[in-house]
This record gives C-alpha cells, structure tokens and sequence, in this order.
C-alpha cells in the first residue's frame, strides 16, 4: 500500500521493463515506477493534437516530466507557475520540462495561455501513461461529484469493476529521465496538495550526469 510520500534519488542503472498497470481503487494503492525502471513506450498529445512518443522525446535530452492532476487543480496551477521560474535554470542544466495531464489537447492550450508556460505540455486523456507510470487512480464518488459540479471537470469518465463510473486522476509525479530513458529520480505523493519544492527538483536534476 502506498500510503507515505516517495523520494527516491540514485543513479541506479537497473532496467527494468515497465508495462500497464491497473488503476488503483484509490490514490493511497498506485504503485508508481521507480528509480531503475524504463520510461513506457506512451504516445500521447500536444496541444495542436500532435503525437509525441515519449521514449522518443526523452532520448533527445535528460528530462523532467511532472504528472498533474489538471489545469482546473489550484494546487497544480501554483506548481507549474513554480516550475516556470525555473525552467531556464534546468535548460542551463541541459533539461527539458514536460507536463503530462488528463486534459484536452484544448484545455491544455488554456493552461498555458493562462499561465504563461514556456515548456511542453502533453494530454493523457486515456489515461495511457498514468497507467504506465503506476500513478492512475479511481476517484471516489463523492469525489467524482463534486469535481464535476464544483469544478466543471468533464475528463472521461472510467468504469469500474463494480460497474460505477469515475473520474481518474494520476498522484502528481516527478520522474528525472536520462537520454537512455532510465528514471534516476521520483517523486510521488498522494496528498495532492503536498508538491515537490523547486529546490528539490534542481537538487535531484544535478545529480543526474
């Protein structure tokens, strides 16, 4: 059970091959990738509806890929304001910034329009790379209620073994890549509101060679 935050920081060098997993009844059961483990083979969109290839893109440049809940989250809209001011730091550094969420190719527009982001953006509306990356969970009823009546989500809905529908969401993620495609740093917190601070992801992309 994956009740605590995450930190893992090494330059392990252990391939591990990563496929699908199931979505977890809850954010506190993901089992997220670890440090060691390949980044998915996952096509997914940009904001013009464009396919990006994850293992593709990663291989061009270390990368720093971030999993948010979506641009209608306040907690992840402060989160990407935070990874903005230092993005020119982490392309000094030699790094690529990479959002990966469940919203439209369309709302991620709005995003980065209301925003100001520099940095790619891709659309995970299937729910195909926070399946791979472990992070994809079910939400609960209530949940799934009052996100869509309180926040005016309106992401896919995903049934449930029960039969139930409900929103799925990734637990924000931070994975470090290197062009070989090994994650060499995580980090993953089930309590949405609780992020990474920017110093720490710098910290960790240091120590990335």
């Amino acid at each position: 059970m994956f009740k605590s935050i995450v930190i893992a920081a090494s330059l392990s060098f252990l391939s591990v091959i990563s496929v699908a997993k199931p979505i977890a009844i809850d954010e506190n059961n993901i089992s997220p990738l670890l440090n060691g483990h390949q980044i998915p083979d996952v096509t997914l969109k940009t904001v013009k509806g464009d396919a990006v290839n994850l293992q593709e893109l990663v291989a061009k440049q270390k990368t720093i890929l971030f999993f948010y809940r979506g641009g209608w989250c306040p907690f992840c809209n402060v989160q990407m304001g935070q990874l903005q001011a230092i993005e020119p730091k982490l392309i000094e550094m030699g790094y690529q910034l990479v959002g990966i969420s469940p919203d439209s190719p369309e709302k991620l527009a709005a995003s980065m329009t209301k925003n100001e982001l520099n940095y790619l953006l891709l659309s995970d509306e299937h729910m195909q790379a926070g399946q791979a990356f472990g992070l994809a969970f079910y939400t609960s009823e209530k949940v799934t209620s009052m996100y869509q009546a309180k926040l005016g989500v309106s992401n896919t809905l995903f049934k449930m073994s029960s039969g139930e529908e409900r929103l799925v969401l990734p637990v924000p993620a931070i994975y470090i890549s290197d062009t070989d495609g090994l994650i060499q740093f995580m980090y993953a917190n089930p309590n949405y509101k609780v992020r990474p601070a920017p110093e720490l992801i710098i910290s960790a992309a240091q120590l990335v060679k």
